[in-house]
């Protein structure tokens, strides 16, 4: 994924002015309008003529190729509170990524849809109708990635931390794939695909890098001090502060001991033994 991700970034710096400025804000209006529309639709046909169905879409339709992302996530009063959560995640992850990567980011998975209703849709012979839940739904995997410990209000009430939503999120997610019909069961799926495609390194660079910290604070002492004996060797001393610099030469009348504390094996004086900053490296 680094390639990939190198290759976001050089673009971003390269084209600046690719990027749709308060790209969230626009989709959360559009989202706003579709759903005031359809509360006034006395029909219920509304909504059918904006998802994303590739038989309609050969038809003429093409409008559908972009109008599936403005198809609000649920019903009722809560969709000013999706919407209200779609814009503060939204919001956020432009400020951190920018406004090009962040467009980068919800195109592509616009596009992962697409593609992977067309494949569907030739393959199996099914029209997929499809809407954007799980392209909104995947940011929430993004910002928990980014702020874990950011606390929100759940119905501006209960206060929990992102991280937890994120869980929720994804248990949605997998339930979603297993009591969903298929081909639309494995749109979570294509969703987080895209998650991943761009928040890999962030995700499990973390975990290496955990990893990595663990090990440094395991200190394996033979072969630290073999190493240390064979850096000594010719040395006109045996033991010397790794903080003042004094040698058993030169103060005998000294104690010297190795701190467990620190990464590597490292000497210090009776006075800094308990009073110095620990290696980490």
């Amino acid at each position: 994924m680094k390639p990939f991700n190198r290759w976001v970034d050089r673009f971003c710096a390269r084209h600046p002015r690719f990027g749709v400025g308060n790209l969230i804000m626009y989709l959360v209006l559009g989202n706003l309008v579709v759903w005031l529309f359809s509360i006034m639709d006395t029909t219920n046909s509304f909504l059918y003529y904006l998802y994303f169905m590739p038989s309609q879409i050969f038809r003429g339709q093409i409008w559908r190729l972009v109008t599936f992302i403005f198809i609000p996530s649920s019903n009722g009063i809560l969709t000013l509170l999706f919407l209200y959560f779609y814009y503060f995640i939204g919001s956020a992850l432009e400020r951190e990524w920018g406004p090009v990567k962040f467009s980068l980011y919800f195109f592509s998975g616009m596009l992962f849809t697409i593609a992977y209703g067309l494949v569907m849709y030739f393959v199996t012979g099914q029209d997929v109708m499809v809407g954007g839940t799980y392209i909104y739904l995947s940011m929430f995997f993004t910002f928990a990635a980014f702020y874990p410990d950011q606390m929100v209000l759940l119905f501006f009430i209960l206060p929990v931390k992102i991280k937890w939503l994120a869980y929720v999120d994804a248990a949605f997610f997998v339930y979603a794939v297993f009591t969903t019909s298929f081909p639309l069961n494995l749109l979570p799926v294509v969703a987080v695909l895209n998650f991943l495609l761009f928040c890999w390194d962030m995700v499990f660079g973390s975990f290496s890098a955990a990893r990595m910290r663990q090990r440094r604070k395991t200190v394996d002492f033979r072969r630290a001090a073999h190493q240390a004996r064979a850096q000594q060797a010719n040395k006109p001393y045996r033991f010397k502060c790794a903080v003042c610099g004094r040698t058993d030469v030169d103060h005998p009348e000294l104690e010297f001991r190795y701190c467990s504390r620190c990464a590597g094996y490292h000497c210090f004086c009776q006075d800094h033994i308990n009073n110095h900053i620990h290696f980490t490296e």
